[in-house]
């Protein structure tokens, strides 16, 4: 375990893709680092687990979204980690009758109409909710709120139509054979580390910053802060003295909720690679399913919203018995004794996240970029919610923390 030093040039708040990469962008520079990390591991929201002797699992993120811009893709190579660039099943590769193709056609077109219509809201510069540009009465309203709870982990009323329109999707996805979180922490393994070291108090008042954690108290001449906006919202993380607009703004961004399952399937020869499962069921609180992702013999489970919130306060177990109803109201009561729970994420009761990623309130599209600035030339900030147009994902995350990095540099009178 890395020693806790008493006083360092730079403090990192938070070991995620974020830290990592400010950490990354001032090895060289000649100034002390610490990374100040409250979990026992690193990555943050990125985290690979083996969930059984055959399946890897992404408790946390697993696409690498817009991989043609995506600065992990470089670092995969790198490292040596494998890509995986086979289409993702989200439109297409439908099994078995849960979604009649007549009826999922139909579902795309009016999906694809709301897009163009949220679009065109955007562009009158309306920071309104995304759920105004659902087309009123239409049957499928429900199943599209259901998507945006993937995507953005919360229902349109909650989603800013200027938020939407800022991000920056390139229509690639691609994955990491061994997992996303294991090369986020492969990216990380070099960096200065300090585990099980929870930060609880950031002191600015004087001319060192005093920084509080739960392994002893250290100064720094500047500090990033990478943590996730619920933690800043909710000030589990303080600032003396008080930021209210870095708190106002970290509110106005909250993590959404989206939480994963794997289930272990017998038999999976019996059924397709990396097949998509979901039915016309007419109602937000519903799961996508992704069956033998990289062939391997199991289901991946994904829930989003305030669905998948309900899910975590039902408890251990919840999300995983949720998912077997919902795939045996698809394929029948057979399968049943084909699957078995492995792991499921809790996003919103971690501790150290609160949640998945984050999403701008109505009204509130223009806080990312106060979340984002310095403060007095000592403070930096990062993290996936500060990213202008690749915010909720890693490759956001680590890139905010390189400009963060290069912004402390600059204040140094570096390069």
């Amino acid at each position: 375990m890395t020693s806790l030093p008493s006083t360092v040039d730079i403090a990192i708040i938070g070991a995620g893709a974020a830290g990592l990469g400010a950490a990354h962008a001032l090895a060289g520079s000649g100034l002390s680092v610490i990374v100040l990390e409250a979990r026992d591991r690193l990555g943050g929201r990125a985290w690979t687990v083996q969930a059984s002797a055959e399946v890897t699992f992404d408790v946390g993120c697993g696409w690498l979204h817009s991989a043609d811009k995506n600065s992990y893709v470089p670092i995969a190579r790198q490292l040596d980690f494998e890509l995986n660039k086979d289409l993702p099943p989200w439109r297409e590769r439908a099994f078995g009758n849960a979604f009649p193709q007549a009826e999922r056609d139909d579902f795309m077109r009016a999906m694809d109409a709301f897009y163009e219509r949220l679009w065109e809201a955007a562009q009158k510069g309306r920071d309104e909710p995304a759920s105004l540009s659902l087309e009123a009465g239409n049957r499928w309203n429900p199943m599209i709120d259901a998507i945006s709870t993937y995507i953005n982990g919360c229902e349109l009323k909650d989603m800013s139509t200027l938020d939407w329109d800022a991000y920056e999707d390139t229509g690639l996805n691609w994955r990491v054979r061994r997992g996303y979180g294991a090369l986020v922490a492969a990216y990380g393994a070099p960096c200065p580390v300090a585990l099980n070291c929870n930060v609880t108090l950031i002191d600015h008042s004087d001319k060192r910053i005093r920084i509080e954690t739960s392994r002893g108290t250290l100064t720094a001449a500047k500090a990033i802060v990478t943590v996730p906006t619920n933690l800043i919202a909710e000030e589990a993380i303080r600032f003396s003295p008080l930021l209210p607009a870095k708190v106002e703004a970290a509110a106005g961004l909250p993590l959404g909720v989206d939480d994963k399952v794997t289930l272990a399937l017998d038999d999976a020869e019996a059924f397709p690679k990396e097949a998509n499962l979901r039915g016309a069921t007419m109602r937000t609180d519903m799961g996508t399913y992704h069956i033998r992702p990289f062939g391997q013999p199991c289901i991946e489970g994904f829930f989003g919203g305030s669905f998948a919130r309900e899910l975590e306060e039902a408890g251990d177990g919840a999300i995983a018995a949720q998912s077997i109803d919902e795939i045996a109201g698809f394929l029948g009561n057979e399968i049943r004794r084909k699957l078995r729970p492995l792991c499921e994420s809790r996003w919103a009761r971690d501790p150290f996240a609160r949640g998945s990623y984050s999403h701008a309130l109505p009204g509130h599209a223009g806080d990312r970029a106060v979340l984002a600035a310095p403060v007095d030339a000592r403070l930096f900030f990062a993290g996936e919610a500060t990213s202008p147009t690749f915010f909720t994902t890693a490759h956001g995350a680590r890139d905010s923390g390189e400009r963060a990095a290069k912004e402390v540099l600059a204040a140094f009178g570096g390069p």
